[in-house]
């Protein structure tokens, strides 16, 4: 069963960017896929868990 996303727009600042899309480089991922690893990283650092991708509660 394919995992359901939801789209949105996001503005950011060039320099954001530029970072972001380096480390997606140096990490072999697309861009998109590096922006929810670090927003998945910063919640779990504040103490809110996301299930892991695939997991049935995170479609909701």
């Amino acid at each position: 069963m394919a995992r359901v996303r939801k789209p949105f727009l996001m503005r950011a600042s060039a320099g954001v960017m530029t970072a972001v899309e380096r480390l997606a480089s140096a990490e072999l991922r697309s861009v998109n896929a590096q922006l929810e690893i670090l927003l998945r990283e910063s919640l779990e650092r504040r103490g809110i868990r996301i299930p892991p991708p695939g997991d049935t509660d995170d479609e909701a």
